[in-house]
């Protein structure tokens, strides 16, 4: 019997915009190998893998090299086949348990609001060679998790940074968000997001970062409701949201592929 993939593109309602996530809905747990092939195959940011377990599903996300912690976009596309093929009522929520504990989505109209942890950055100083690597002078540069956050001045020099990745390969931190207001006027702030160590140059739109810009800049701009832009090539919105611990990532998807793995 063969096992169906379909492919999603996510915090998007554009097909070949946002950022592409394969999703695999089994019947039980798979081979941790043949996982890791699979997402190789399919040469995305992140393949999730998910099957039904008490009181929701088990989630799991890889990209071609290595399994990740945490994952918006494909935590989003998996919530969206799920409701759009009829495995869950589009007016339940969904619970996944994952590495980094439960998460949630449920469906708002047109959008899927995902429920994340909030972790906040912590400010630290310039590690040696990040200066040199990115090409431009920061306002700000903080920690989370194993990544790195750098404000820069304006919204022109996000969106034409262009990081050197082999030096940020030598960093103890490689993979970091930069980040700045918005000032056209058409978003509270843009981003975009370079993880070389996961083998992703630069990935086109993360829901998982949004966990650490939404309470940097809610505690910047004194909002805790904002919209988001990550301006990569791809591009992608999404609306965000401050709640207590909890920060809340909504976005549209649409499905471009479905495919049978035999």
């Amino acid at each position: 019997m063969s096992q169906k993939l379909v492919q999603v593109d996510a915090f998007t309602n554009e097909p070949f915009k946002g950022n592409p996530a394969a999703v695999c809905i089994m019947e039980k747990e798979a081979d941790e190998s043949w996982m890791r092939h699979v997402a190789r195959e399919m040469n995305l940011s992140e393949t999730a893998f998910l099957y039904p377990i008490e009181g929701g599903y088990h989630l799991r996300w890889f990209t071609p090299v290595a399994e990740v912690d945490l994952c918006g976009h494909a935590t989003l596309a998996s919530a969206f086949v799920l409701f759009e093929d009829g495995h869950v009522d589009k007016k339940s929520t969904i619970k996944f348990k994952t590495r980094s504990g439960w998460l949630s989505a449920t469906k708002e109209d047109d959008w899927i609001i995902l429920d994340f942890p909030s972790i906040p950055p912590k400010q630290i100083d310039p590690p040696e060679g990040l200066i040199e690597a990115l090409g431009v002078k920061p306002l700000y540069i903080g920690l989370f998790s194993k990544d790195i956050l750098v404000e820069v001045e304006s919204d022109e020099i996000v969106r034409s940074i262009k990081p050197d990745i082999t030096a940020l390969m030598k960093l103890p931190n490689p993979d970091l968000v930069i980040t700045s207001k918005d000032l056209t006027g058409k978003a509270s702030f843009v981003s975009r997001f370079f993880a070389p160590s996961v083998g992703i140059p630069e990935d086109p739109v993360t829901g998982s970062i949004h966990s650490t810009l939404t309470p940097y800049w809610a505690a910047k701009l004194g909002k805790d409701e904002m919209i988001a832009h990550q301006v990569s090539e791809r591009y992608g919105i999404l609306k965000v949201k401050l709640d207590g611990d909890r920060v809340k990532i909504g976005g549209q998807a649409v499905i471009t592929m479905r495919a049978d793995l035999i």
